[in-house]
């Protein structure tokens, strides 16, 4: 396997930048989406440093599993499971009883999950500058 934590890095800093641009124009729900996206990027670039397989979206799971390899604390793995939830309806307007989830989502939802990726970006950036 060819090692591209750069890449995957990158990738989620672009992600956190889409974030804070759609949070900018009102586009609250991909805010929220791009957030998750940052986070679950970020995580699979320490995988990739690491020489591991990282499968999966889910922000938790995949910080639970490098939680065997890396502390972790339990205020990441709380951000992540509120990421996760961002994964999915997020972008189905069948994931909602009524409406569509541009209509769903408030800035101060996606606020916050920014705020968490950005936590999560920089653990994984402090690990990867580590090993």
């Amino acid at each position: 396997m060819v090692e591209r934590s750069k890449d995957w890095m990158d990738q989620a800093e672009g992600d956190l930048e889409h974030a804070k641009s759609d949070l900018k124009h009102g586009h609250y729900d991909w805010a929220c989406f791009s957030s998750q996206q940052s986070a679950e990027k970020a995580v699979k670039a320490v995988f990739q440093r690491l020489g591991a397989e990282a499968w999966g979206h889910s922000v938790y799971d995949l910080l639970l599993e490098l939680k065997s390899k890396i502390n972790v604390g339990e205020e990441l793995l709380e951000y992540s499971l509120e990421l996760d939830k961002a994964y999915i309806p997020t972008r189905y307007p069948n994931a909602h009883p009524s409406s569509s989830p541009r209509r769903r989502y408030t800035k101060k939802e996606a606020e916050r999950l920014i705020e968490y990726a950005e936590k999560i970006l920089t653990f994984c950036k402090n690990i990867l500058s580590k090993i």
